[in-house]
């Protein structure tokens, strides 16, 4: 059985290199279309790679409280703009008095500005660093991780103290080549010593998350002083079971703050990390839909195609079939024959078509800043795509093949 089977293989690949520049069109139609599959799913990997690795580092078992954005409702004759006031610090401040849930630590934040000025010495960045009013529950709250020096403490915060933590790019750049811990920074003129430098998490979108200055929150609120800044409000819990509770609690405590009344809808926003991440995760599926169909539209082409060439293939064999079954070869070692080579050709279109996919896709999430990983499942799917087309556009002339009266086969000129 092995020896007929690489007969077999031997013939199909025999019968191939007869036909080589028809077999070559035949192939890349077969990869262009297994290309369109692995190439979008292996941008959709990198994409789903990308986001789980960003929000996982804020766990799974955090939310937080903000402004909504604007939002347009109807007011029966047409639609009106609706704007959610922004939140305030006596109100942040008042949530987290009042929210006393168990296992929780709140922290309260803003963002003073983006486009700050940072001195060291003779030095000094382009105003662009952002700048972040901050307490000693922000970093362990938004999944960041000090690996140089220390966080803030309460005493830090409380006492107001004219210190600051780093993003990574300042040592690229304005601390470069030195030990930025105690060093002292100037911030509108006012100085900050640096007590620690947090753990490289590069861009998101092309936005850098490592060129920011975290400093206490009253000591940010007293340097930038600007009409209606909107703090928010994050709650890590320590046991994810009780993230539903919470999240409920969290929203009734709110609504006292603001004093809505039981019919009034909430003004305000309560986002889970993972609500979240499973939003964008789910848009993803549509770029694996429209892979998809993409990539099954022109496999159906490339079946056609390649049942076409087995067909002409067929015909020209006609007098060798008619040969082959006169010297006694049996209908299956016929149809087997050619079913083979059909199988062939498709695996080598079915390669190349993956190669080409995941190099496409690796250049794409190189270009536009996404983690690659290796598409296993696009890869797997590939290769079932690629034998399901051979099984499809083989049988048929397979079996055409095998039913050939050999008499009429050795007559046909």
């Amino acid at each position: 059985m092995l020896g007929l089977f690489k007969e077999n293989v031997k013939i199909a690949l025999g019968s191939i290199r007869t036909q080589l520049l028809r077999t070559i069109l035949t192939v890349l139609i077969i990869a262009i279309g297994i290309t369109a599959l692995v190439g979008i799913l292996t941008v959709v990997s990198a994409l789903e790679n990308t986001l789980s690795k960003d929000f996982a580092s804020m766990g799974s078992n955090t939310f937080s409280i903000n402004q909504y954005e604007n939002s347009t409702r109807s007011n029966g004759s047409g639609e009106r703009e609706k704007i959610n006031p922004t939140i305030t610090y006596a109100e942040a401040k008042a949530f987290k008095e009042i929210f006393k849930y168990p296992f929780t630590n709140t922290s309260i934040s803003f963002t003073a500005t983006s486009t700050a000025e940072v001195k060291f010495e003779t030095k000094k960045t382009d105003p662009e660093a952002s700048v972040l009013g901050v307490d000693e529950y922000f970093m362990p709250n938004s999944g960041l991780k000090v690996v140089k020096g220390r966080n803030f403490t309460g005493f830090d915060i409380e006492s107001n103290n004219y210190v600051c933590v780093l993003g990574s790019d300042f040592e690229k750049k304005l601390l470069k080549d030195i030990n930025p811990i105690d060093k002292t920074i100037s911030i509108r003129g006012a100085k900050f010593k640096v007590i620690g430098v947090l753990e490289e998490k590069g861009s998101t979108f092309g936005n850098s998350q490592d060129l920011r200055v975290m400093i206490p929150i009253q000591v940010a609120r007293t340097l930038f002083t600007m009409p209606n800044i909107n703090y928010t409000t994050s709650v890590m819990i320590d046991k994810k079971e009780l993230l539903s509770n919470a999240v409920d609690n969290a929203t009734i405590a709110m609504r006292k703050v603001r004093k809505l009344s039981p019919i009034e809808d909430a003004n305000f926003s309560v986002s889970r990390s993972d609500d979240l991440i499973n939003k964008i995760l789910g848009i993803t599926q549509y770029l694996s839909l429209s892979a998809w169909f993409i990539g099954i539209i022109t496999i159906f082409g490339s079946s056609i195609a390649l049942m076409n060439i087995m067909l002409v293939s067929v015909t020209e064999r006609t007098r060798e079939i008619g040969v082959r079954k006169a010297l006694g070869a049996k209908k299956s070692t016929i149809a087997i024959q050619f079913f083979m080579e059909t199988l062939v050709i498709g695996q080598l279109g079915g390669l190349l078509g993956i190669i080409l996919g995941i190099l496409i896709g690796y250049t794409i999430a190189v270009l536009i800043e996404f983690e690659f990983v290796i598409p296993w499942l696009a890869i797997i799917s590939a290769f079932v795509v690629s034998f399901i087309v051979a099984v499809v556009s083989g049988s048929y002339p397979a079996i055409k093949a095998a039913k050939l009266d050999p008499i009429e086969a050795l007559r046909y000129e």
